[in-house]
């Protein structure tokens, strides 16, 4: 069974900085991309920012400059180091990790749990 678990979140004042880890466990074949996810109330769950096992980076355009995200291959982790963050960064984070558990299976789309981010003015 995978599964994916976070940790990093929290309150912060507007320009602070968080740091979101994400560790996934269990089973793992191998794992293709990873990435953050955030779902603010009311609002649809959107991309964050992702990486490939290659090191490729992909970035919302609202978090481009401030966000950088990074992985370790050989810990199956992701993190998020979040500068310069603002009232509407404002979420729950979602860790999320394109993998397949056993060779023969597809690969898949599994997720965490998240965890929440607040940020005051």
């Amino acid at each position: 069974q995978v599964q994916l678990v976070e940790s990093g979140g929290g309150l912060v004042q507007a320009g602070g900085s968080l740091r979101l880890s994400c560790a996934a466990s269990g089973t793992i074949f191998s794992i293709n991309a990873m990435g953050w996810y955030r779902q603010a109330p009311g609002k649809q769950r959107e991309l964050v920012a992702a990486v490939t096992t290659g090191g490729t980076t992909n970035y919302s355009d609202s978090v481009k400059g401030r966000f950088t995200i990074s992985r370790d291959n050989a810990r199956n982790t992701v993190y998020l180091q979040m500068n310069g963050l603002s009232p509407e960064d404002t979420a729950v984070y979602y860790c999320n990790a394109n993998l397949k558990p056993y060779a023969i299976l597809p690969f898949h789309e599994y997720w965490g749990q998240g965890t929440q981010v607040t940020v005051s003015s």
